[in-house]
């Protein structure tokens, strides 16, 4: 058991991009959109056997006909500027109830991904996901970086729109990345291949609630084909966007006036000078959390 691949496309030094689901999808959208505008092929996937529990059973006449399983499937596409490889997996081998991965498995399913990429010569690696931050709905979502390899921070930097995630204020140069895309990263540096991840951010009131974010998959998209000098109509993105807009503004006039008030000092937080202080610190912050997730929790939903 391990990876299947129907056909073996010869490529020129490929960058491969891989997701899998995490909050309101946000990378797994992103790379799926570029995958779908570029009408990228079928390469292979990776058989599920050891990894997943079927999701359906088909039975016909007392009789078990078929078993679904999570797809985790690989893509290639060969452009004028670069050959790109997808891999697109529609869950991540938790072994329990969490959404994430974790534990031996979890590392069996990244080095089989970088089987892949290494067996195709890919030069570099993108993963994708979302950043939890303390923006207003409102407001543009930035991309948070992180880099496997000290030389990509220059490149990093010149991003529109991104920023490290080591700068971000409050947290003193260090982060978090939960599952498959931020183990990703680790385990392709010790193998030897470049890697970035690259985060659309997802205001902190929003996490919990089961809607995507299109807002903030744009933004990765944006940063992701720039970077591999493609183009790509996010068009299908605004419009989702649009769509959940009368959702997340029903659910935002929900929030009780007294955290309103503080959410809406988010607005203005990334636009103060360097002079000024910031309209929220960060006991602000950790204040909106515990007042949200208590929010969640009288709604009978806590924040993941």
């Amino acid at each position: 058991m391990g990876v299947k691949l129907y056909r073996k496309p010869r490529l020129r030094s490929p960058i491969m991009l891989a997701t899998w689901p995490g909050i309101a999808n946000i990378g797994l959208i992103a790379v799926d959109t570029i995958r779908e505008a570029l009408e990228a092929e079928e390469l292979g996937e990776i058989e599920p056997w050891d990894f997943f529990y079927p999701k359906r059973v088909s039975i016909k006449d007392g009789i078990l006909e078929a078993l679904e399983f999570p797809s985790n499937k690989f893509y290639f596409k060969k452009t004028e500027q670069t050959d790109l490889i997808f891999f697109i997996g529609e869950e991540q081998p938790s072994g329990g109830e969490k959404i994430y991965a974790e534990g031996g498995e979890a590392y069996r399913i990244a080095n089989l991904v970088l089987d892949v990429a290494e067996k195709f010569c890919c030069k570099r690696v993108y993963t994708s996901g979302a950043a939890v931050a303390p923006i207003h709905h409102t407001m543009t979502p930035r991309v948070w970086a992180v880099t496997n390899n000290p030389e990509l921070v220059a490149e990093v930097k010149k991003y529109k729109n991104t920023v490290l995630m080591s700068a971000i204020e409050g947290r003193e140069g260090e982060g978090n990345i939960v599952g498959l895309n931020g183990l990703l990263l680790g385990v392709a540096k010790k193998r030897g291949f470049e890697a970035i991840c690259v985060m659309g951010e997802i205001p902190i009131y929003l996490q919990g609630l089961p809607l995507p974010y299109p807002k903030a998959s744009k933004s990765v998209v944006e940063i992701l084909t720039r970077s591999l000098g493609i183009e790509v109509d996010t068009s299908k993105l605004d419009s989702w966007a649009e769509q959940l807009e009368q959702e997340i503004d029903e659910f935002y006039r929900q929030i009780p006036p007294d955290v309103r008030r503080q959410l809406e000092k988010l607005k203005h937080t990334l636009h103060a000078k360097p002079a000024e202080p910031s309209p929220i610190t960060e006991e602000d912050k950790r204040k909106i959390m515990k007042d949200i997730d208590k929010f969640f929790k009288k709604r009978g939903g806590g924040i993941e």
